[in-house]
């Protein structure tokens, strides 16, 4: 039998200091979130809609020559032209400029429900999973009976007892539409405070608020987030919704709702009245609709390379 020549086998050698070497940096949950969100094309497109309805709502009105209260009996009902791009409503008023007066107003309530919503859920939620016991079972039962009402019902009977304004729908909205986000913020804080470092923080002796506010509601901002993003849509077409029941913003306001609402009678003879603002809702929904399923995706621990 042949001998096998030692020359054949050379002795594999590595540098003790690239073997130490990370192949891949280190990324922090947040940071390979944001580069998982700008990959997603789909959610910047959105991201990209939001940030340019935002800035034409700022500076459209401050800018233009027309006024969105300013009647004009002679110019009623005019079809989009040069002198004025979405046409002019029923009162002579420029259709452009109250679009985006509008957008002011139907994204002011769309965020300020959400944030209401966020506050109060994230309160109610969290503490109802911390302490536990018969403290989470009475804070849920009431969180239940409110959401057994409807929703619209419950926001339509408040807005014909309350006078009407920006403050009463808001208000309207959130009376149980934070019930959502306490239910997931609870069910986030019932996954984590069974974790060592909670436990470690509280042998030694952390106090309650630092335990909910340093350790456990910042590591369940990803679903707070995703679902707040994902209720401000939701509040913008109730909020449209409610107008068309004359239930809206007080004139000579203008939201998105309102306009749609009192373009519907005209659509047979002069469509643009409800085709712009309709068109803006349907838009501006599906601009944060994308940026909170791309958030959704992005902050999903499974996806993680």
């Amino acid at each position: 039998m042949e001998e096998i020549r030692k020359d054949l086998f050379v002795p594999a050698t590595a540098d003790a200091a690239e073997s130490e070497k990370i192949s891949k940096p280190s990324l922090s949950l947040w940071k390979d979130a944001m580069l998982r969100f700008r990959a997603n094309k789909l959610a910047m497109l959105g991201l990209t809609i939001i940030f340019i309805i935002v800035i034409l709502a700022i500076f459209v009105p401050v800018f233009s020559k027309y006024d969105y209260s300013t009647t004009d009996l002679l110019n009623a009902d005019q079809p989009p032209s040069k002198e004025h791009w979405f046409g002019t409503d029923d009162l002579g008023r420029d259709m452009f400029v109250r679009t985006w007066v509008g957008a002011r107003i139907s994204i002011f309530i769309g965020l300020a429900a959400a944030i209401l919503d966020v506050i109060i859920g994230i309160i109610w939620g969290s503490i109802a999973a911390f302490k536990g016991g018969r403290t989470d079972e009475v804070m849920m039962r009431i969180a239940d009976v409110l959401w057994a009402i409807p929703t619209l019902l419950m926001v339509i009977l408040m807005m014909v007892v309350l006078p009407k304004g920006l403050l009463t729908i808001i208000l309207a909205m959130t009376v149980v539409g934070w019930i959502n986000m306490a239910r997931i913020v609870r069910g986030q804080v019932l996954q984590l405070k069974s974790q060592e470092y909670v436990l470690a923080a509280q042998t030694l002796g952390a106090k309650t608020s630092r335990l909910l506010f340093k350790h456990l509601i910042p590591n369940s901002m990803g679903p707070i987030l995703v679902t707040m993003t994902l209720t401000i849509p939701s509040a913008i077409f109730t909020e449209a919704f409610l107008s068309y029941l004359g239930l809206g913003v007080p004139q000579p306001l203008a939201s998105w709702g309102t306009m749609a609402s009192d373009g519907i009678p005209a659509m047979t003879y002069y469509p643009w009245r409800l085709w712009f603002p309709a068109a803006f809702i349907c838009i501006t929904m599906f601009g944060f609709n994308v940026v909170g399923d791309g958030l959704r995706d992005a902050l999903d621990p499974k996806l993680r390379k």
